[in-house]
């Protein structure tokens, strides 16, 4: 984790005083399931509630002698308690109470993560609304196709992270398990009604079959899930940085009085927190492969797959977090230039209406080869001559076009209302409106 790309929201989940207190109610609420039971005495579970208390320097230090975390733990929690502690972690092994934290360590980071979503639906949907009809030019290959408007760019983005919000909620579902079923998952040394009960208080459900460890096929599919959101983000993000571009200007991140570009060129205004959106997107898809690599343990358990989510857990929650802040705040203060569009929509001399003409050469009778030679031999004047010439002006003159299409139908078909006609229904799609 590098504090530079952390909040403290997030951050406070994965500090040590965080996992310990998760630990101790994981232990305290089995411990009075086994009292419930009969298994250990009732004043025993609640002496644990009463005196149970933790030091993580004291954990540390015990455990740098013991080399080994769980036991440090019930160490330290036992020269509180007293005598009474004995009766804690009974018939457990620790990837009960290692992987029941975890459990509940990633949905609260969710429950952050889904809020963070909203924000940005949120933010979209108002700077769409605000340019629903603000015409651009629609580019594929990265080449001048036909127009669209930029409202309508900014509702695509809004879908794709609508579909992340949604997924993210089904994988804070498949991730929300419990197992507290010992050492093999048996539940040889204690009852499968303590990991019920254990559960219920943490807000999760029972793991259906867990070994010693719940299954990491959950948690491949949940570091997957945070990477195709980071993907989103990416691909908003570059959308961003290349509208930003000197020669095409038509939208830029918000530029604040007194900041500076550049260290040697002071007119620089560069598309600072996008570019860093597409690399921490880059760190969080990063930790899918090894969440994917970690399903594979050795039996019922080996211990491969401990370090990595010690680094994954944290890190892909703690930075999809901060880039779904910072990406809320670059569309929030977004700067759009409705004017630049236009200019860039006109530099072509018309050859965004070239499909237009082609159907109506179709319609007129002309078959479609025919057509498209007839349209692309005068698009490309107007190409070569980097739009100094209009599409619509040759089109006139061209004997093959006149003969079939009026001069006022022609002109017709490079109106640019027309492109625009579908919009509404689109957004009705999208923002249920």
């Amino acid at each position: 984790m590098v504090p530079r790309y952390a909040r403290p929201e997030m951050t406070a989940i994965w500090e040590p005083e965080s996992k310990f207190r998760i630990w101790f109610e994981i232990e305290a609420h089995a411990t009075d399931a086994l009292a419930e039971l009969g298994v250990v005495p009732e004043s025993a579970a609640k002496a644990i509630w009463e005196k149970g208390a933790f030091e993580v320097e004291r954990i540390d230090a015990i455990e740098a002698e013991v080399k080994h975390d769980v036991i440090a733990f019930l160490t330290n929690v036992a020269e509180h308690v007293g005598e009474d502690a004995r009766f804690m972690h009974q018939g457990m092994t620790s990837s009960d109470v290692l992987d029941t934290c975890l459990s509940v360590q990633l949905v609260r980071a969710t429950d952050i993560l889904l809020k963070k979503m909203d924000a940005l639906l949120a933010a979209l949907e108002t700077r769409a609304q605000e340019h629903k009809y603000t015409a651009t030019i629609g580019r594929s290959h990265g080449i001048h196709a036909e127009p669209t408007t930029f409202g309508l760019k900014l509702a695509q983005a809004y879908a794709e992270f609508s579909r992340g919000r949604e997924r993210l909620v089904e994988a804070r579902r498949e991730i929300a398990t419990c197992a507290v079923s010992g050492a093999v998952g048996t539940f040889a040394n204690i009852d499968p009604r303590v990991e019920a009960h254990v559960a219920e208080k943490m807000g999760l459900e029972i793991e259906p079959v867990s070994t010693q460890v719940i299954p990491r096929d959950r948690h491949a599919a949940y570091f997957a899930m945070l990477a195709v959101i980071a993907s989103s983000i990416e691909r908003l993000a570059t959308e961003i940085r290349h509208l930003q571009r000197t020669e095409v200007l038509e939208a830029e991140e918000y530029f604040a009085p007194g900041q500076k570009g550049s260290s040697a060129m002071p007119h620089k205004r560069n598309p600072i927190l996008t570019e860093n959106l597409t690399g921490l997107a880059r760190i969080v898809r990063s930790y899918a492969l090894p969440a994917m690599e970690n399903v594979a343990l050795w039996h019922e358990r080996d211990i491969s797959h401990s370090s990595v989510e010690r680094y994954i857990g944290p890190d892909a929650t703690i930075t999809l977090d901060f880039a779904l802040h910072r990406l809320t705040g670059v569309i929030e203060k977004l700067l759009v230039y409705p004017e630049r569009m236009q200019k860039n929509l006109d530099r072509m001399g018309g050859l965004v209406h070239s499909q237009r003409v082609l159907l109506a050469l179709t319609q007129a009778g002309i078959s479609r080869e025919d057509a498209y030679r007839i349209v692309q031999r005068n698009a490309m004047k107007v190409w070569e001559s980097d739009g100094e010439l209009s599409l619509l002006e040759l089109l006139k003159a061209d004997s093959d076009v006149s003969a079939k299409i009026s001069d006022d139908d022609l002109a017709d078909k490079f109106n640019l209302d027309y492109h625009f006609k579908h919009v509404d229904t689109i957004f009705a799609r999208v923002f249920d409106t």
